[in-house]
C-alpha cells in the first residue's frame, strides 16, 4: 500500500482524524437518539434547565440559519462547500505542528461532517439545543445548534487560543 500524500497527511493528521471521528459520532449518535428513541419531534420544547431547552429545528442554510436553501441545487451546492471546506482543513492538519491544533482541526473536521451527513441523510441540519435567558420583560434565544456545532465552535477557539498565545499554530493554506 502506498504511502498518503505529504499534502494530505503529517506527523499529527491520525491524532486530528480520531478527533474528527470522535466528535462526528457523537454528534450522528445524539441526533439519531432524540430523533428515533427520544422522539424529540413529537415533544415539541423540552425544558432541561431554566435556561436550557431541546427543541427540533430543520436548518436549511449555514451557522446562524443565513443562506436557507430549500430546493436540491441549494442544498447540493451547501453540501459541495462543505466537502471543499473538509478537504481544505485536512491539508491544513496535515501541517499542524501541535498537538493542539491537530485536536482543533479535528473538532472542526468532525463537526463539519457531522452536519454533512444530516444534510446527505435530511436536507437539512438536525439542530436541538436552545440556549435563552429571560426576565419578567426580557427574553433572549441564541441560535439552536448540535453538538457539531460545539465541535467547531471549540475547534475555532483552540486555534485562536494557540494563535493568540503565540503557539505554533499552522497557517491556513
Amino acid at each position: 500500500m502506498q504511502a498518503p500524500s505529504r499534502m494530505f497527511w503529517g506527523p499529527l493528521t491520525a491524532l486530528g482524524l480520531t478527533v474528527a471521528a470522535i466528535a462526528g459520532v457523537l454528534d450522528q449518535a445524539s441526533k439519531l437518539w432524540l430523533l428515533q428513541m427520544f422522539g424529540l419531534a413529537d415533544k415539541g420544547v423540552v425544558k432541561v434547565m431554566p435556561f436550557v431547552d431541546l427543541v427540533l429545528t430543520w436548518n436549511t442554510g449555514i451557522s446562524y440559519g443565513w443562506f436557507q436553501q430549500e430546493g436540491p441545487f441549494g442544498q447540493g451546492a451547501l453540501l459541495a462547500l462543505k466537502v471543499v471546506a473538509v478537504a481544505l482543513l485536512w491539508i491544513w492538519l496535515a501541517k499542524a505542528s501541535s498537538r493542539l491544533s491537530a485536536v482543533a482541526l479535528g473538532l472542526i473536521i468532525g463537526g463539519a461532517i457531522g452536519n454533512g451527513i444530516d444534510r446527505l441523510a435530511y436536507g437539512a441540519v438536525v439542530d436541538f439545543v436552545l440556549l435563552h435567558m429571560e426576565t419578567a420583560t426580557w427574553r433572549f434565544n441564541w441560535y439552536v445548534f448540535n453538538l457539531a456545532d460545539v465541535a467547531i465552535v471549540a475547534g475555532v477557539i483552540g486555534l485562536l487560543y494557540e494563535s493568540l498565545a503565540g503557539g505554533s499554530a499552522p497557517k491556513a493554506p
